[in-house]
């Protein structure tokens, strides 16, 4: 019989390792169980600078082991193995890998979500290194430089009026010939002196070799190219949440985000989830670590109460 566990923890990102510290902390029976590298999309980060507390030349992988070590230190257990299914009803939960079968009292999903790439050359080798998917995050580094958003919804116009705070210049590059977002953004952006928008095209390749120096654009109509020199280039072209193994397990919005209440509760007794994975307003590691502490802080309530 395998070993029943007060709280399972799918997913190593911040979200997962709050989670994992504060149950530990807490002397629950915890195991985060991950499937690649600790720290999710936090280690793309090369500078972490607005995390409060974060030390000089933080990076979203140093900061990602100190929480893994933290939370081991507690007593937090950690396990190597890829989900393949999840039994949620019930007060025994169970858990599949491909390794292994888990069981346990509650479960605390924090599977986080994948920013969609744009698929231009070189967008991967240049990740950190110029291109960035959270104007949130880097936009300080890019004080007085010219940087490109790609994309045309409201979270990529919303960026890129925030990006006008720190850059010279925001260049708008839209695959269509016209904005997606809100009007009263739209109105906002054409407003701005900083912003410019090149319509109806692609961006072909990312131009560098250690750092961004430009983009090769072109015309989808047309094909003719162009290199836009920016220091910086922005990618919003949407996120995938990691969510495909709890359709039809937890209720999950239109965007197959999983749907809590303010305590990280799912619809199924028992079941949270926090972190990027969940319906929510700003995905930050500030929010994943606050969202993975209140799940497993109620988690254990759960326990304690059976409710």
């Amino acid at each position: 019989m395998a070993h029943l566990c007060d709280t399972i923890i799918i997913g190593g990102g911040p979200a997962g390792l709050s989670a994992g510290l504060y149950a530990a902390r807490s002397r629950m029976d915890v195991l985060i169980i991950e499937r690649a590298k600790y720290g999710g999309q936090a280690t793309t980060t090369d500078e972490l600078e607005n995390y409060p507390g974060s030390e000089v030349n933080c990076t979203g992988t140093s900061l990602s082991e100190r929480m893994r070590k933290q939370a081991e230190e507690f007593g937090c257990k950690f396990e190597k193995d890829e989900i393949i299914d999840v039994q949620l009803e019930g007060d025994v939960k169970v858990i599949k890998g491909k390794k292994d079968t888990y069981e346990t009292k509650t479960v605390i999903i924090a599977t986080g979500a994948n920013p969609k790439l744009s698929g231009f050359k070189n967008e991967l080798e240049l990740r950190g290194k110029g291109i960035s998917y959270c104007a949130t995050c880097d936009a300080d580094f890019f004080t007085d430089l010219d940087v490109a958003v790609i994309g045309g919804g409201d979270s990529a116009i919303t960026e890129a009026i925030y990006l006008t705070k720190f850059a010279e210049h925001v260049t708008v590059i839209h695959r269509r010939d016209a904005l997606r977002a809100a009007k009263s953004l739209q109105e906002k952006a054409f407003a701005n002196p900083k912003m410019s928008f090149i319509w109806d095209s692609l961006v072909d390749e990312a131009i560098g070799d250690e750092i961004l120096e430009g983009l090769v654009v072109r015309n989808k109509f047309t094909n003719e190219t162009s290199v836009l020199k920016v220091d910086g280039c922005f990618v919003f072209v949407g996120y995938d949440p990691i969510s495909a193994l709890f359709e039809d397990k937890v209720t999950l919005d239109k965007a197959k985000y999983i749907i809590t209440d303010d305590d990280m509760r799912t619809n199924v007794p028992g079941v949270f989830a926090a972190g990027d994975i969940r319906k929510k307003s700003l995905r930050q590691v500030i929010t994943a670590a606050a969202d993975g502490a209140i799940a497993s802080t109620i988690a254990e309530h759960y326990i304690e109460e059976g409710k």
